[in-house]
């Protein structure tokens, strides 16, 4: 059992009022770079920040490291367009950082990342692996990849109050400025990412393909960026079994989600990481709607659950919460 984090980064996470994956604009280019580091060591070890929200909601990430000590998966990283550098040890398949949706051209890279990524797939030797993602901006490009499918399920979102309108017209602009309509990459997963995605989307879909082809279990842990892959996946013709393991936030915001799970032929896992009742801070924020998933949350509370730890996991992240703001405040 292996969880695979894909981690990367579009300029379309820059639009203001689209994402809560960093403190401000300035440090979100930082977020994938440090969830990576903090998933591997518990820590940020080369980011110069530890990822919050404007609020101060903590970052996903401390969660599924949480899960990851009490569980002992193995991890690995890949590089899915990374705009700072990580300490965390990386594989690389020639992603680069996306530009802004709302451009003609946004994922140049995508096409070949996605081969890239498909061929590294289908070596792994794992039997069964987790797919997980961290990249900020990247469910308003979820949104873009299943509008250019021509799918019309919903995304969530790392706020609060999701801007779905405002998600709804960045799409819309995208698909003026690559010249298409609903539903005209339906069928080409590489233009639909090319033109509408982000290249975290393009590894996760390729590497999820080239696993699901050579035998391997897949279960995609995360949200509604995570749907989208699922998408790609479908559209790119892999009937195979396949499954989205995301977290009870996600499926509060989301109710069509079991719907879309059904339509696109996915297992639906729910894991509630049991964050209700309890007074702190950290956990609290979390319940009131922000981050909701990320950096394999989802993924990794179904593992939590499955070994039996998962009433201890609202503890171990408080203790990785702790750590983190011991380091940050160094």
């Amino acid at each position: 059992m292996r969880l695979i984090l894909v981690a990367g980064t579009t300029a379309t996470a820059a639009i203001d009022g689209i994402s809560a994956a960093g403190a401000n604009p300035r440090l979100m280019a930082h977020t994938p770079s440090a969830d990576a580091e903090i998933v591997e060591y518990g820590r940020p070890v080369r980011a110069p920040v530890v990822p919050v929200s404007p609020t101060g909601c903590p970052t996903p990430a401390a969660i599924t490291r949480a899960a990851r000590t009490l569980v002992g998966f193995e991890t690995l990283v890949v590089d899915g367009g990374l705009a700072e550098p990580t300490g965390a040890a990386t594989v690389s398949v020639g992603a680069r950082p996306g530009r802004d949706v709302r451009e003609a051209d946004p994922v140049p890279t995508a096409p070949g990342a996605f081969e890239a990524a498909r061929r590294f797939g289908e070596r792994l030797p794992d039997a069964e692996i987790v797919v997980g993602e961290t990249i900020p901006g990247g469910t308003t490009t979820a949104l873009g990849i299943l509008r250019a499918l021509g799918e019309e399920w919903s995304v969530s979102s790392s706020l609060p109050e999701n801007p779905g309108s405002l998600k709804a017209g960045v799409v819309a602009d995208g698909l003026a400025a690559s010249g298409m309509s609903p539903g005209d990459a339906a069928g080409d997963p590489a233009r639909a990412l090319r033109r509408m995605g982000d290249p975290v989307l393009a590894v996760v879909a390729g590497l999820s393909v080239g696993a699901l082809d050579a035998g391997i279990r897949v279960t995609l842990g995360g949200g509604t960026q995570l749907l989208a892959a699922a998408a790609l996946v479908r559209h790119a013709g892999v009937e195979a079994p396949l499954s989205l393991a995301t977290t009870s936030f996600v499926a509060d915001d989301v109710p069509d989600l079991p719907l879309a799970a059904g339509a696109l032929d996915l297992g639906l896992t729910v894991t509630d990481p049991g964050f209700d009742g309890r007074d702190e801070p950290a956990l609290a924020s979390y319940v009131a709607g922000e981050a909701k998933e990320g950096a394999g949350m989802g993924g990794a509370l179904a593992l939590a659950d499955r070994a039996g730890a998962l009433p201890e996991v609202a503890g171990e992240t408080l203790d990785t919460v702790a750590t983190l703001e011991a380091d940050d405040g160094s």
